[in-house]
């Protein structure tokens, strides 16, 4: 059985302060440990893809272990207040939309509403609409030719005999305004 006020606790000292936003991804968290069974992700057993980068996604690092880092933290933005869960150890996911909170609430009330509403209550399940990413990848490094910076080969891009990191490419691109 999951503590979920020291999972609060914990989220909270994360995040630096208690919001309706960080609610949201505690809430989000705790349906999706029920979902799915997850526990804590000390690697990328557990994945999260985030549609927005609010103060929710903070919960969601610090109760579920997702993070940018190991690579089981993605961002797909739309704006949404979505997330799509992953359990890479069953092979299940599930997606949870934030369903609408009543019109015209102050920032306190909407504290108090996601505060009293239990995860059931504030999500619409849905099938995740991307699959799981690949595990993350270590890529060899390259010195950009121009600015000498050090860039993973995945980013590099060939001009030329040089190899130049994102900031020093320029694209070419007949239609571009």
């Amino acid at each position: 059985m999951i503590d979920a006020n020291a999972l609060w606790e914990k989220a909270a000292a994360f995040h630096g302060h208690v919001c309706g936003g960080l609610t949201i991804g505690y809430k989000a968290s705790l349906y999706a440990i029920e979902l799915l069974d997850l526990t804590f992700s000390d690697d990328e057993q557990v994945v999260c893809i985030s549609e927005n980068d609010a103060c929710c996604v903070d919960a969601i690092q610090a109760i579920l272990g997702c993070s940018i880092g190991k690579g089981n933290l993605l961002f797909h933005m739309t704006g949404k207040q979505a997330f799509s869960f992953f359990n890479r150890k069953t092979g299940k996911s599930v997606r949870l939309i934030l369903r609408e909170k009543p019109a015209g609430m102050t920032r306190d009330a909407s504290f108090a509403y996601f505060q009293s509403h239990e995860p059931q209550e504030l999500f619409d399940i849905k099938e995740t609409k991307l699959t799981v990413p690949e595990p993350a990848r270590i890529f060899q490094s390259y010195t950009c030719d121009r600015c000498g910076e050090s860039t993973g080969s995945n980013w590099i891009h060939l001009h030329g005999e040089e190899k130049l990191c994102p900031d020093c490419y320029e694209a070419y691109d007949r239609f571009a305004v």
